[in-house]
């Protein structure tokens, strides 16, 4: 039997459902958030690529996963208080489950990141370009539900890499010490994980950045 690494990407995306599936918090955290209406919302990062290789190496569906990573884009309000609204509402939609859901509005990072990590970030048009600039194109996937129950995915990169255990350089906006740091913390882990090298001469070299409006902490886990 091919592994999903091998899949045709319309039978990856049947896997991905079925793998992201039997994690019951994080199905929890897509039905939830459905709740809350928010605009261009997707769930990210860690919660879901680790759900899969947790799978994929025969571990429970949510060993090591810290919190779940919830990103959507309103740029109709751009204060803090706006954001802080959603994120208090957040908390109550949320109360009970086993875990941390991290709730960021993609659309004000650029307001932050400077003053913050000390690299300048343009403001992004979508979620989509937010998730686009994880340290890792491992980490660039996103997962939510419709309003007729569809999932729908977004994964710029595929998923071969995400069912491989590979790791692959994004050098777009976070740094690379910020790309190895994650690296190493995922490979002591994981320890199958193939980790591929930053390539010389890309950017990104400077600051102390997280990528996609990582708020502060690692948005991918």
């Amino acid at each position: 039997m091919r592994t999903p690494a091998r899949l045709p990407l319309d039978e990856q995306l049947t896997a991905l459902r079925t793998v992201l599936s039997r994690n019951e918090v994080l199905l929890e955290v897509l039905h939830r958030t459905a709740t809350l209406e928010l605009p261009g919302w997707y769930l990210t990062a860690g919660c879901l690529f680790q759900t899969v290789w947790n799978v994929v190496t025969d571990r429970p569906p949510q060993a090591g996963i810290k919190d779940y990573d919830l990103f959507y884009f309103d740029d109709t309000d751009l204060s803090w208080d706006a954001e802080d609204a959603v994120i208090r509402t957040g908390r109550e939609v949320f109360d009970g489950l086993p875990a941390e859901v991290e709730i960021r509005n993609e659309a004000r990072v650029h307001l932050w990141y400077e003053e913050k990590f000390g690299v300048p970030c343009a403001p992004y048009a979508s979620t989509e370009a937010a998730i686009d600039s994880f340290a890792a194109t491992t980490c660039c996937l996103g997962v939510r539900l419709e309003p007729d129950d569809r999932w729908r995915v977004y994964a710029p990169h595929g998923l071969s890499d995400v069912f491989g255990l590979v790791v692959r350089p994004n050098p777009v906006l976070a740094p690379r010490a910020v790309y190895e740091a994650k690296a190493a913390r995922w490979r002591a882990q994981w320890p199958g994980l193939t980790v591929l090298e930053w390539p010389s001469g890309g950017g990104g070299e400077g600051g102390d950045g997280g990528g996609a409006g990582a708020a502060g902490r690692s948005a991918a886990g």
